[in-house]
């Protein structure tokens, strides 16, 4: 009896709690980064998303989702923000969303599926985690930041390469509230 009773603690102790959160997007960013020429770099976002994510206490683990509106998409000029949502690039009317879903997380490298123009494959996005805390509403919050770089003609974008660059550099700024 004893021998099951220190086993089921052992057990216990080595279950990691994690706390699921929903992002916040009025404080939360998609941001990606393209070079125009080779002369300067175009920086754009997109302004309507949602998401969730799961964060383990020991930081070794969790997941996370988050599902953006491609016709969202804003680099601070009308004309170019059109051409963009067009077949030409983003193709919005066929591809009305952009996907990730993580499959794995060591508490440094986030991995998943990113589904862009219709084409999904596996990228890995370097995080680091801002911070958490309490907030002045009763909730909890807890903040990242996440970096890739992915080449646009892997999703089957390949319009203008190589006037506007192939790789895309895309950087995400989450405040999550637990839930």
């Amino acid at each position: 009896m004893k021998i099951i009773t220190i086993s089921a603690l052992t057990l216990l102790s080595s279950i990691t709690m994690a706390a699921d959160y929903k992002i916040d997007p009025a404080h939360s960013s998609v941001v990606f980064k393209i070079g125009h020429l080779g002369v300067s770099t175009t920086v754009g976002q997109f302004n309507e998303f949602e998401g969730q994510f799961s964060y383990a206490e020991n930081g070794k683990s969790g997941s996370a989702s988050l599902n953006i509106k491609a016709d969202s998409v804003s680099t601070n000029h009308e004309a170019r923000d059109k051409h963009l949502r067009s077949p030409d690039f983003l193709d919005v009317k066929q591809f009305p969303s952009l996907t990730f879903k993580s499959t794995t997380f060591d508490g440094n490298t986030l991995t998943g599926d990113l589904t862009l123009h219709g084409v999904t494959k596996a990228v890995s996005l370097d995080v680091n985690k801002i911070g958490e805390s309490k907030d002045p509403w009763g909730g909890y919050r807890s903040g990242f930041e996440a970096k890739t770089v992915i080449l646009r003609s892997d999703f089957g974008v390949t319009y203008f390469i190589p006037g506007v660059t192939d790789k895309t550099e895309i950087e995400i700024y989450v405040e999550g509230i637990r839930l």
